[in-house]
């Protein structure tokens, strides 16, 4: 038997076959060992592919019609027909037909044929198919209220998911198809139809129909996406459709066998779908961004991203499906490793290691299997896997792509050169309405991957700092090839993640020492520094000031070039520091902080390096932020932050808590002590006490200066015996 093309009305009483073999269709029956009907469900995924197909539905009655997939089902011989594939949309188009009839008016005669439709999972569904046909509902409220109110109707029927699911696309129907004028005549004219393919002398027994289609396990949401995917790729090239769908179908789920249900072999389904959506996810916002545009804002559904860029509607279609097939192909067959797993590996890590990337330990180093686990949660509307990750997994399939062009040795090198990049590009590597830098970016990582060069025509992409850096070490290298180890080892400190500035190409041999300094006390490598020099940087606002302290944030901060004034000053301090010892120890350090605060009470001379020094309070919290509004003509009126941008009641003036932290205002910011009714503020050269409620002055405590206005006795010492004595 031939198959051949039907509508829902016009299949039955046809006859299939020829001469002796030929028979008639008289009736559809839904077998026992079928499953209930599905597409009237209420999880979230059954109403997002309910709503697209009837959506499909609605376009064909009401623009262009539309063809189905293949419905296949055996004839016996008193033309009783049972789908083996196909019972979910035949049984929608049922009750889109009976809807159709009954909103219309139609004449009992012509929907009669409805009456040869029938479910025989359970007794109820099929006489719920009985009664249904006969039921002309008012059509004054929710149709399923008024179906389960009709004496008819036994109240055990809801509970028969079948029954209760028809109710539920009973309504869908009725939301949808309640304003499309003459429903029942474009219905006959053919608009939606169906291939059926009868299926003679297989002997449909119950195992066949339990190998084919579950009984009781709906289609998943992505077997319903691989067929609308099939669909418009096939309805545009018959070739590339089978060539595509042979690749989902084996050489793709071979690829993510080994990533199914998240790792875990202990999950339930042994099914790939969930990570085969994330991964098409991935490629949409590729493609968006190679389109110059970004994907925020718009629908993460990949039923409309598929609609978006993959259907006949779209210009690029072909293209952009080619471009799918290739970001998966390129993981199938990886030249000299045996999975996507081995050469992740062999090039990233999470620390320092000969021939590596360094990686954050917080993240998966295998990125591909974490692309397919974290890219968007299941709902798909938020995406877990950060910008950076996207930009760095392209830059490796840009590679994969081509590994008849780049050598894996190139590739290495080149690796590193984004890695430094992205690592270094945190406001860059952005994706808002306003600025939206990733297609650039995408051009840039693929500039120096294929080329191993930094396009300099492409315009906002990485940081342009850490752009000028990695050129000069490309240039470097090749100049110096035996530097590269202890290059990429400076690269890799974890403090510096790629950006070397601070050290600098000219002071490469410094490399074993600075690692030696900073497993260090980070207070006594602090305190050092400033002994050698103020080693402070003014921020854009200059009122902000940067420097060292206990956590590594600040040291970050300091030693990756910004928009802060003073990072030369902070180099050529650091590279003093380093200059006088080939090993540090805490010790060493201690020293070199004892011996500048040595000189500067042998000498009377007491600057703010001193206090920082000799003063813990006055060294920075975890940020390393003080603020000065004035620093130029009050040196010595600086206050310590707790917080990275804004002053707090945390925030103090450090002379006055190491004199009296008990009576420190942290109403006023720490910047006052408060006696009683009196308080004490802090000037550049003096204290000054007054009244608290109209600043009436008490009395001037001056501290001694030169004549280059530095202190020439501890203004703390100063202040705490004036407390002393007065209060």
């Amino acid at each position: 038997m031939a198959t051949t093309l039907h509508s829902f009305i016009d299949i039955f009483d046809t006859t299939f076959g020829e001469d002796q073999e030929a028979v008639q269709l008289k009736k559809i029956i839904i077998p026992i060992i079928q499953r209930d009907y599905a597409q009237g469900r209420r999880g979230s995924d059954v109403i997002r592919v309910r709503g697209r197909f009837l959506e499909s539905l609605y376009k064909a009655v009401t623009e262009k019609p539309i063809t189905l997939d293949f419905v296949y089902g055996d004839i016996d011989d008193e033309g009783n027909m049972t789908p083996l594939d196909g019972q979910q949309r035949l049984t929608t188009l049922f009750l889109l037909h009976w809807y159709a009839a009954k909103k219309g008016n139609i004449p009992e005669a012509d929907y009669k044929f409805l009456k040869k439709f029938s479910y025989e999972t359970r007794y109820s569904a099929r006489y719920f198919c009985i009664d249904l046909v006969d039921y002309k509902p008012e059509f004054k409220r929710a149709i399923s209220k008024e179906i389960v109110n009709q004496a008819w109707f036994p109240l055990d029927w809801e509970n028969d998911p079948t029954i209760s699911s028809m109710l539920v696309m009973i309504d869908a129907i009725d939301n949808k198809f309640r304003n499309v004028p003459d429903l029942w005549g474009k219905l006959k004219e053919k608009c939606i139809t169906f291939y059926f393919l009868p299926i003679k002398d297989m002997g449909l027994t119950d195992e066949l129909y339990i190998k084919m289609n579950s009984r009781g396990k709906p289609l998943t949401l992505f077997e319903h996406f691989k067929a609308e995917l099939e669909r418009e790729i096939r309805s545009m090239d018959e070739s590339l459709a089978n060539r595509i769908m042979g690749k989902i179908d084996r050489d793709w789920t071979d690829l993510l066998w080994e990533y199914r249900n998240n790792g875990s072999s202990f999950s339930g389904d042994n099914i790939i779908d969930d990570e085969f959506l994330r991964y098409f996810k991935f490629i949409c916002d590729v493609i968006c961004y190679r389109q110059d545009e970004s994907p925020l804002g718009r629908s993460n559904d990949e039923f409309d991203l598929l609609q978006q860029y993959f259907s006949a509607k779209c210009p690029d279609a072909i293209k952009n499906i080619e471009t799918m097939e290739s970001f998966l192909d390129c993981w199938c067959n990886i030249p000299d490793y045996d999975s996507p797993t081995d050469f992740l590996k062999s090039f990233m890590a999470n620390k320092h290691e000969n021939g590596k990337i360094l990686v954050e330990s917080r993240f998966n180093l295998n990125i591909f299997e974490d692309c397919l686990h974290a890219y968007s949660d299941k709902t798909g509307r938020i995406r877990q896997f950060p910008l950076n990750r996207i930009v760095l997994l392209y830059a490796i399939t840009t590679y994969l792509q081509n590994t008849d062009k780049v050598t894996e040795v190139d590739f290495r090198r080149r690796i590193r050169i984004v890695n430094n990049l992205i690592q270094n590009s945190e406001d860059e590597v952005s994706d808002r309405t306003d600025r939206n830098r990733m297609p650039a970016i995408l051009a840039e990582a693929d500039a120096i991957i294929l080329t191993g060069a930094i396009d300099d025509f492409i315009e906002n992409n990485f940081n342009v700092s850490q752009l000028s850096e990695e050129k000069e070490k490309i240039t470097f290298l090749e100049s110096n090839p035996d530097m590269a180890d202890a290059m990429f080892e400076l690269e890799d400190h974890f403090l510096l993640n790629g950006q070397i500035s601070i050290i600098g190409l000219e002071n490469l041999t410094y490399t074993k020492r600075f690692e030696s300094l900073f497993k260090c006390s980070l207070d006594k490598i602090d305190c050092a520094m400033m002994a050698i020099g103020d080693y402070g940087q003014v921020e854009r606002n200059k009122w902000r000031y940067q420097y060292g302290s206990t956590y590594q944030f600040a040291w970050n901060e300091l030693f990756h070039k910004s928009a802060n004034s003073g990072f030369d000053n902070t180099k050529s301090i650091l590279i003093s520091l380093l200059a006088t010892n080939e090993e540090f120890s805490n010790e060493i350090l201690k020293k070199i902080a004892d011996d500048y605060l040595q000189e500067c009470e042998s000498n009377s001379l007491y600057p703010l390096r001193y206090y920082y020094i000799k003063y813990r309070e006055y060294r920075p919290g975890s940020y390393g932020k003080m603020q000065n509004n004035a620093a130029v003509t009050n040196p010595y009126l600086f206050s310590v932050m707790q917080t990275k941008t804004q002053m707090s009641q945390n925030t103090y003036i450090p002379f006055l808590k190491v004199a009296s932290d008990s009576h420190l205002s942290r109403d006023d910011m720490g910047q006052r002590l408060i006696f009683g009714d009196e308080h004490i503020i802090c000037t550049n050269n003096s204290y000054l006490r007054r009244k608290n409620d109209d600043d009436t002055m008490v009395d001037t405590i001056s501290i001694a200066q030169n004549d280059n206005g530095i202190d020439t006795e501890d203004r703390i010492i100063a202040l705490k015996n004036y407390i002393q004595a007065n209060f």
